[in-house]
């Protein structure tokens, strides 16, 4: 395939137009017509699957009939476009047909042409985000088309100031990548590291965002996302007004935004359009989750294989009489519930979804009661795994629950081997890794370490908006000032 590709590069860069023309003829959508009962012959050529047939034959076809075209200048003065280009290089004409252009030429021999832009633009409609739902606030996600996606974020932010870098990705697929940012707050060497990486991308295809996420993240073995993926406009533009760098993928409906920290992966941005003290509570709610669905189950290991000296006596009767016809370790027990609920996850989301909803519930049901009544695992442990599963769809964003959902596994191993000194060295190795992890060069644990107190106003708790009058230190952002805070606290009479 590699060697085709490079092959038909060559003939298509050495040839003339006529050879490129005869090339593309071999394709079954390639159109190259000629109209000789014009006052002046004319050839066109386009792919019939790219242009929109409509604009062909109601824009264009009309007046290259009616009018005397004694030159390609002629044909821009004829035609009702403003962006007629008349070129002869090859590549530009190359890409040009490519995207949806009508070649018209007055001799069919010559190199020199027009190119009108007549692309069929099929997209879907704007519709209300399915991954990151919110009861309150916009209800808008964003689409495939990148030009709808653009228009979205500028809606919400029309400032001069929002820049937009343009890049053409995929030796094979030509993905257009717009990178967004504000300029004048956006810190100028997060927009050139992700400008960098994204000229030094040698990728035959890009076909969704998240392929430019894993080749320019930090660390693309790390289980931990380093940049977020949101399908919600409003959520874009408060991370552009952060400071963040913004990508934008053509025929994805996901946006990454980067920097990040570890914190929010944590906060939906629903958090902003209720009180600050129903946000903190939920942020903290979503700590305490995702904590729980990772270590409760090792900690049921081990405490059941070598610490059961730390279990009250009251409990251990629960315990003991729940496993007495138990054939199986701890261990291998919760292997076998956490593999079914895995089971019965990846199941839900690959079948249609109501399909899906209904295995979910049934198989949960009766695959647990069955466990249970088989005498293969004991319902205490069924409840803890369930509520672990549970507890792990708290997280907003999509990526982290992948994680979360990974790391309870080798946690488990080290409880089985060491009990909970185990548990311990699974997470300092956590640990180490979270401290060296970065995004886009910025510490993965800030606020934590280094430790910035001021930034924790928006992170574990969500202070008032009168308290936020900063940007958050994290973003080096060039204006670090959201709004004058005095002027918030001022309270005026009603008569004034």
């Amino acid at each position: 395939m590699r060697n085709w590709f490079r092959k038909a590069s060559v003939v298509q860069e050495q040839g003339t137009l006529p050879a490129l023309i005869q090339y593309y003829k071999k394709s079954g959508d390639f159109v190259h017509f000629h109209n000789p009962q014009t006052p002046q012959p004319f050839w066109i050529s386009y792919f019939g699957s790219l242009i929109d047939v409509e604009i062909l034959h109601r824009d264009i076809l009309p007046y290259l009939q009616q009018t005397a075209l004694t030159s390609l200048e002629a044909v821009r003065a004829a035609l009702p476009f403003e962006d007629v280009l008349i070129t002869s290089e090859q590549k530009k004409i190359e890409d040009a047909l490519l995207r949806g252009s009508v070649l018209i030429q007055l001799d069919e021999t010559a190199s020199i042409c027009a190119l009108v832009r007549a692309e069929m633009k099929k997209s879907r409609e704007v519709t209300i985000p399915e991954e990151e739902y919110s009861v309150v606030g916009p209800k808008e996600a964003f689409v495939e088309s990148i030009t709808t996606n653009l228009n979205l974020i500028r809606t919400r932010l029309p400032i001069t100031e929002l820049q937009v870098k343009e890049f053409t990705i995929g030796t094979l697929s030509k993905t257009k990548v717009a990178v967004l940012f504000i300029d004048g707050i956006t810190n100028e060497e997060n927009v050139n590291t992700v400008c960098q990486r994204l000229e030094n991308l040698q990728f035959h295809q890009i076909l969704d965002s998240s392929f430019i996420s894993q080749l320019i993240e930090d660390n693309t073995i790390s289980l931990f996302p380093q940049l977020i993926d949101t399908e919600r406009p409003d959520r874009v533009a408060g991370a552009l007004g952060e400071g963040s760098v913004v990508i934008v993928v053509d025929g994805s409906s996901h946006v990454l935004i980067g920097p990040i920290s570890i914190m929010e992966l944590f906060n939906a941005f629903e958090d902003y359009f209720v009180n600050w003290q129903i946000a903190s509570a939920f942020r903290l709610i979503r700590v305490f989750a995702v904590s729980f669905s990772i270590m409760v189950t090792p900690i049921y290991v081990a405490v059941l294989t070598y610490h059961y000296q730390l279990i009250p006596k009251d409990l251990m009767v629960t315990l003991v009489s729940s496993r007495r016809n138990i054939p199986l370790p701890p261990f291998l027990e919760a292997v076998i519930l956490e593999l079914t609920i895995e089971l019965l996850r990846e199941a839900g989301a690959r079948l249609p979804s109501k399909v899906g909803q209904t295995i979910g519930i049934v198989g949960g049901i009766v695959i647990g009661t069955a466990a249970v009544d088989a005498g293969l695992t004991s319902n205490v442990l069924l409840i803890i795994v369930a509520l672990a599963a549970l507890a792990s769809f708290t997280t907003p964003v999509y990526r982290m629950g992948n994680t979360i959902r990974l790391l309870r596994f080798p946690f488990l191993l080290l409880a089985e081997l060491w009990g909970l000194l185990g548990i311990a060295i699974a997470f300092i190795f956590l640990m180490n890794h979270l401290l060296r992890l970065t995004s886009l060069g910025r510490p993965y644990l800030e606020p934590i370490y280094p430790p910035r107190w001021k930034d924790l106003k928006d992170s574990f708790i969500r202070l008032p908006f009168s308290k936020q009058s900063r940007r958050p230190h994290f973003f080096q952002a060039k204006d670090q000032i959201r709004f004058p805070a005095k002027k918030v606290n001022e309270v005026k009479d009603i008569d004034e």
